[in-house]
């Protein structure tokens, strides 16, 4: 058999699930890796993130994803605008309002107005998105994983309730929101596990479900696992649609080494039980042949060692550069994504 190539392939439509900074800067590569014009990106993102703050409703991941491709995005910090001042945050904090662990920058605090007025107004999150994108343009179609409240909360060891018995022998918890212990704890208390509040009535953003049917590639870039994407995937009739699809899904290692490239992964990884390896989310993610969502998992190149062992799950593996350094290394990662996705599209033992 001869190897399909990207250029074999002609992907017309990608459907990307993304969380924040992560899934925000390996979009920048794809879109740049691609010939303008050549392909429809349609993003769904993650909304588990986001969170009712002073009053306005605040979606970190979607934002990531629309300041950055729209160069709006604050190239120091990750998120939030560029040129950013706090002085409405100050403000809060000297009247003694909470939370104050939250940087609602004065830029941002525009759009999340914009958006809570709309919300407020009986507009859908979808529809608010789409308005949204207008001023930006980031040359995707970015869609929320769902209109309805799906809200990321974090188990964690009561503080009030230390020493107690619990359930099963286990200490009393506490849910707080994914929020409070992502920035104001930066995740080092240890978490016992998340509950995503709304996820069993929530239903997919209208397109998303379309849009995986109609992919030529499905791509998991290397967002978390566990708090982006597989947030994304518990949203009811989302991972049955990935499964159903006829497209090849690549996902990508958020994992290099035992360390997540960035943020903290790791104690996401921790709290249902997996160990901090690029084999252990591709595990994790399974395979499409064995009732997963991947074929193919991208690790990086220090990494090749773990290729044996992910074939033998039944997912196509490869070691590629994986650092997202600037756009050009992105994009020469975005590339070898669709290469493998062809190659898998290609192959004749596929399902």
């Amino acid at each position: 058999m001869t190897s399909m190539t990207l250029a074999d392939l002609h992907p017309g439509r990608i459907a990307v699930l993304a969380g924040g900074i992560g899934g925000a800067r390996f979009l920048m590569g794809l879109r740049a890796c691609l010939p303008p014009g050549q392909a429809q990106i349609t993003v769904i993102g993650n909304t588990g993130d986001d969170i009712w703050v002073h009053g306005v409703r605040v979606c970190p991941d979607l934002d990531t994803v629309m300041y950055t491709l729209g160069g709006g995005i604050s190239a120091e910090r990750g998120w939030g605008r560029e040129t950013e001042t706090f002085v409405v945050k100050e403000e809060l904090a000297a009247y003694g309002v909470e939370p104050t662990w939250f940087g609602l920058g004065d830029r941002d605090l525009a759009t999340h107005l914009v958006r809570t007025q709309s919300l407020r107004a009986g507009f859908a999150l979808s529809e608010v998105t789409a308005a949204l994108c207008e001023r930006w343009q980031p040359g995707v179609r970015l869609l929320p994983m769902s209109d309805d409240r799906a809200e990321t909360h974090v188990l964690i060891s009561d503080p009030e309730r230390a020493g107690e018995p619990g359930a099963g022998g286990q200490p009393p918890t506490v849910a707080i929101h994914f929020q409070e212990w992502w920035i104001r704890h930066r995740a080092a208390i240890p978490a016992h596990g998340f509950r995503v509040i709304g996820i069993e009535d929530a239903r997919p953003a209208p397109g998303v479900l379309e849009a995986i049917a109609e992919a030529d590639v499905i791509l998991f870039p290397p967002s978390n696992p566990v708090v982006s994407i597989g947030v994304i995937l518990q949203v009811p009739g989302i991972a049955e649609a990935i499964r159903r699809a006829t497209a090849p899904v690549v996902g990508m290692s958020p994992i290099i080494g035992n360390a997540p490239v960035r943020g903290m992964a790791d104690a996401c990884l921790a709290a249902i039980g997996l160990p901090t390896s690029p084999l252990a989310v591709a595990q994790h993610y399974g395979a499409r042949e064995s009732g997963g969502v991947i074929d193919g998992w991208l690790v990086h190149a220090d990494d090749a060692g773990v290729l044996g062992a992910v074939e033998a799950a039944g997912i196509r593996g490869r070691a590629v550069p994986l650092l997202m350094t600037d756009v050009a290394a992105t994009a020469a990662m975005a590339r070898a994504a669709l290469d493998l996705a062809a190659e898998i599209a290609g192959s004749p033992d596929r399902r």
